[in-house]
């Protein structure tokens, strides 16, 4: 009769947790009221105070670990508080799920369940549990912008800790006092803080503390201007994280890493690293970090040009702030929308972006970025051609930044309105907007603001006439111009002020040859800074990925590679944070900016130094090129006496070309840019067609060739007839510019042969550069590398690379998923030849990663920064694979620029789609030519010659033979 009664009161011991630990872990699965209510009915040893006050403290232990676990092990220490009605227990359960909130970026949500918390221990005097909420609560508070508030909070709470002598009550204390100090720009008084607090609470084993002293310290060493110290401290805090099993506060130490990495300019780093850091913050539950991590990962790629991906990351942001509540930072995403749409080309979607930005930094009381944005949109509708628009929203950001501390964002107002008066024809506006920008200029250090400034006076004086003083201006524009370094940034919008710029040089250009008698050599050096300028951007400048730096990479540097690289990072570093200080919400002291801004001069001398006494190849090392343009005699001496140089260059509406052969230079006008592009849209159409199907190709076989060629002898007659005759020689080097870069200038008619009859041709993005490439040290002596990548739609490309490895040998063959990057990485630094047979991809809207498909990846222009490739030739026979984007002004992103900085002397690539099998004979016949022709004066170019010549015969469009181009060293 005993033993069932003995089963049933077994049952609920056998099914119930068998300890306190199990019970909270129970509890905080438990996402509903109703099954907590029904497990504390099964479990009613739970309700009693102490067990809130266990449970409270298992939250804070376990906020750093598992945040929805804490979530709900709060909620669940809520239900028993109130079960027992005691207003001490529901004290110390609200404040534990105010802790929650606050890390979850609920900050409203924290600061109302602090103060009912705060209330009910002020009621039962329990004022040691008052001291400890009113410290809880100033985070929230800060975050929320109420400083006075949470100053007053931390005096209160001090008071009571101090009466009831909790040294660790006071240790806390000082940290979330030191952040107020932080917010203050107190960084020197926050750091002591956070000191003092590290010292008081490591010997009492306090862990989370420890290691929100350890984070807080490395912040405060940004504030100092001290990188060096900042990393190693976030590195400390990082190792002391991951040991003491806190995940949460490791993740938010690797954002922190990343951000510093980003702050230096070592994009490819940070870009690792913050996608590292958010899908740890992701998996820890720190939505707070999720959300900033892409935040700063769509400002970087705004910095990079990628708009694209930068607006992917800025949408994310958005909705994630959103939810959180965190009116600034969803602002800056909205900002940050707006002006990917701007670099997309979307301006109406832009402006109405950046009115809802507005609107949201108003909310928030930020007027440094409501007038920043009112530029930003004055920028936008000038471009537009919607100046009244555009003058009300200039007028407006000057009234706020001709009183604000941020003179360079006056500047920037002055010459808006300066451009919109010169666009109305109002010049004597005009020169008084340029006189009061460079007034103001006089004491800022600011090239690129100069430089707009003097190109918006040389306007002025030369629609007054005064041509000399246009002359004058124009070229204190251009020494400005070449004074930037790097990545200067401190003035600079992400949205491009001069919206081509390269307008410095254009003037320039246009100025020496209005000149009596025109200069014609100076003329020609400015066309070559102008190409130069933009191609060492790429080289030198911010959108260049800097090398990944992995551990034990920089062993074999010397000194003078890790000086140059360290004063650049340390640029880049002040750069940002000059930037960031323009941009707070907060007023900062004048006084600390222009420190920064004698750090940057010091640091740019110092590089400049450097730079100047350091040889070629250590500064190629360091990933630099010398900045220097070609002279004439040395670019003579690299055309030969058999050669010409045939350089086109846009200025304003019209295209110029000059021509250098051993013994002449002349410069001549030629036709409006608008005819040439007229034509060039005509020839891509009928190119294009070829795509339509053989069957109709075949039939229309004649009438393609004929409406080509008779594009083609338009083409030539514009751009090639007027100068003809100066050109002479054997070989022609073409250097294109701006909408030139997609003409087949090889294969241009003049009504009876195309020009490769009668010349060999090749082409170069500078004169600066063709000259390099024929001086470089000799190339790769090793065996060539061939790559194939067949698939159904190229059939033929395996039967290409047996033919090239055959002609090469000695060389390595590699098909399909053999073809992989880590083979070209490791061989293609020792081989003599490269030549890859694929399909490449060229992406208009990401320039940055066009590329070629390998057998196990994809080869974009972003990973070519990051090869060694010092091959005599590099071929790839893909698709497009000699396609670039035209950036502003003048040069191109595409695979060009990444195969020459990889090291490449000569590059064969395509100017369009190419067909397969003509493909493939025509590599049979190039590389037959090239063994012919090796060590010969213009030997790749005459095998190239000789290649088009005879596949022609078999395929007499020149879209079959004419897509090929020699770039770089024609020998």
């Amino acid at each position: 009769m005993t033993a069932p009664t003995r089963g049933r009161a077994r049952t609920p011991a056998q099914t119930a947790p068998r300890n306190p630990e199990d019970c909270f872990n129970a509890l905080a699965r438990l996402k509903a009221e109703a099954p907590r209510q029904k497990f504390l009915r099964l479990h009613p040893e739970l309700l009693s105070a102490e067990v809130v006050e266990k449970m409270a403290e298992a939250v804070n232990l376990r906020l750093r670990v598992d945040i929805r676990g804490a979530l709900g092990l709060a909620e669940g220490a809520i239900s028993i508080a109130q079960a027992i009605n005691d207003a001490v227990s529901q004290g110390r359960a609200l404040r534990a799920k105010a802790n929650v909130n606050y890390l979850m970026g609920s900050n409203h949500d924290a600061v109302a369940l602090h103060d009912r918390a705060r209330i009910l221990f002020e009621d039962a005097e329990a004022w040691e549990e008052v001291g400890r909420t009113l410290s809880s609560s100033l985070q929230p508070m800060m975050l929320l912008g109420e400083y006075d508030r949470a100053l007053a909070a931390a005096k209160h709470a001090r008071e009571i800790f101090q009466r009831h002598g909790d040294l660790r009550r006071l240790a806390r204390l000082e940290i979330n006092v030191a952040n107020i100090l932080h917010r203050q720009d107190r960084f020197a008084e926050a750091l002591e803080g956070y000191r003092r607090a590290y010292d008081q609470l490591l010997p009492l084993g306090d862990v989370q503390p420890v290691a929100v002293s350890m984070h807080n310290m490395a912040v405060c060493l940004i504030g100092l201007d001290d990188f060096q110290g900042a990393l190693e401290m976030h590195h400390r805090a990082r190792d002391y994280c991951t040991a003491q099993n806190m995940p949460l506060l490791a993740g938010q130490a690797d954002y922190n890493i990343a951000w510093l990495h980003y702050l230096r300019g070592e994009y490819s780093k940070a870009i690792r690293m913050l996608r590292d850091a958010r899908d740890t913050c992701e998996r820890n539950g720190d939505l707070h970090h999720v959300a900033v991590c892409h935040l700063d990962l769509s400002e970087l790629y705004l910095e990079l040009n990628l708009s694209t991906d930068a607006q992917e990351m800025a949408e994310e942001a958005l909705s994630r702030f959103e939810h959180l509540e965190m009116g600034y930072e969803a602002a800056k995403a909205k900002a940050y929308l707006a002006i990917a749409a701007g670099q997309q080309g979307k301006a109406f979607r832009a402006v109405e972006l950046f009115a809802e930005a507005r609107k949201m930094f108003e909310h928030e009381k930020n007027q440094v970025w409501s007038s920043l944005i009112d530029i930003y949109q004055a920028l936008l509708l000038f471009n537009e051609g919607r100046l009244f628009e555009s003058r009300r929203l200039a007028l407006a950001a000057l009234d706020f930044f001709s009183v604000s501390r941020l003179p360079t964002k006056a500047v920037l107002s002055h010459l808006l309105l300066g451009r919109l008066a010169m666009r109305t024809g109002e010049e004597s506006v005009a020169r008084k907007a340029a006189e009061t920008a460079l007034g103001i200029l006089t004491t800022l250090e600011a090239p690129l603001l100069h430089c707009q400034a003097h190109v918006l006076m040389s306007q002025v004086q030369e629609a007054e006439g005064d041509l000399d003083g246009a002359y004058e201006s124009c070229r204190k524009a251009g020494h400005n111009m070449e004074a930037l370094r790097s990545s200067l940034r401190g003035e600079e919008l992400k949205i491009a002020f001069v919206k081509n710029k390269l307008e410095v040089y254009e003037s320039l250009v246009h100025l020496c040859l209005n000149r009596e008698p025109p200069a014609l050599e100076e003329a020609f050096g400015y066309m070559e800074q102008a190409k130069s300028r933009s191609l060492r951007d790429l080289l030198f400048g911010k959108a260049q990925p800097m090398p990944v730096e992995e551990a034990g990479q920089n062993a074999g540097q010397s000194p003078l590679v890790r000086k140059i690289r360290n004063l650049r990072d340390e640029l880049n570093w002040f750069y940002h944070r000059i930037e960031m200080e323009q941009l707070s919400a907060e007023q900062r002291p004048r006084e600390h900016v222009e420190k920064l801004q004698a750090q940057v001069r010091a640091h740019e001398n110092e590089l400049l130094r450097v730079l100047r006494d350091a040889p070629r190849q250590e500064a190629e090392r360091a990933g630099l090129q010398s900045e220097a343009t070609v002279e004439m005699p040395a670019l003579r001496a690299a055309l030969g006496e058999g050669g010409a140089l045939v350089e086109y260059f846009r200025v304003r509406n019209h295209l110029m070309v000059s021509v250098v052969t051993a013994t002449s230079l002349e410069i001549i006008p030629l036709t409006p840019v608008s005819r040439v592009a007229n034509l060039l849209r005509l020839l891509q159409f009928q190119l294009g067609k070829h795509r339509i199907g053989s069957a109709y190709v075949t039939t229309f076989e004649k009438q393609l060739l004929e409406a080509t060629q008779g594009h083609l002898n338009e083409l030539y007659k514009e751009l090639v007839e007027p100068v003809r005759e100066l050109i002479g020689g054997r070989h022609i080097v073409f250097v294109p510019h701006d909408l030139l870069h997609h003409v087949p200038f090889h294969a241009l008619h003049d009504g009876e042969n195309y020009l490769v009859d009668s010349h060999t041709v090749s082409y170069a993005p500078s004169a600066s550069v063709f000259a390099l490439c024929q001086i470089k040290p000799p190339a790769a002596a090793g065996p060539s590398l061939v790559f194939g990548i067949p698939d159904p739609q190229a059939p033929t490309i395996a039967e290409e690379v047996q033919a090239v490895a055959e002609a090469l040998q000695p060389a390595k063959l590699y098909l399909g998923s053999e073809a992989r990057q880590s083979v070209l990485r490791d061989k293609g630094a020792r081989s003599r030849v490269i030549h890859i047979a694929t399909h490449g991809q060229f992406r208009q809207d990401n320039p940055m990663f066009s590329g070629v498909r390998l057998g196990d990846s994809h080869l974009s222009l972003y990973d070519l920064y990051h090869l060694k490739l010092p091959a005599d030739l590099i071929a790839l026979s893909g698709c497009s694979t000699g396609t670039n984007a035209l950036g502003a002004g003048d040069e191109l992103l595409g695979l060009v620029r990444g195969l020459l900085y990889a090291g490449a002397h000569s590059l064969l690539l395509t100017m369009w789609n190419v067909h397969d099998q003509s493909t493939t004979e025509f590599m049979k016949l190039f590389y037959a030519g090239l063994g012919k022709h090796r060590g010969q004066p213009y030997g790749k170019a005459l095998a190239l010659q000789e290649a088009a010549r005879a596949l022609r015969e078999r395929y007499p469009h020149p879209y079959y033979w004419a897509p090929f181009l020699l770039v770089g060293k024609y020998s």
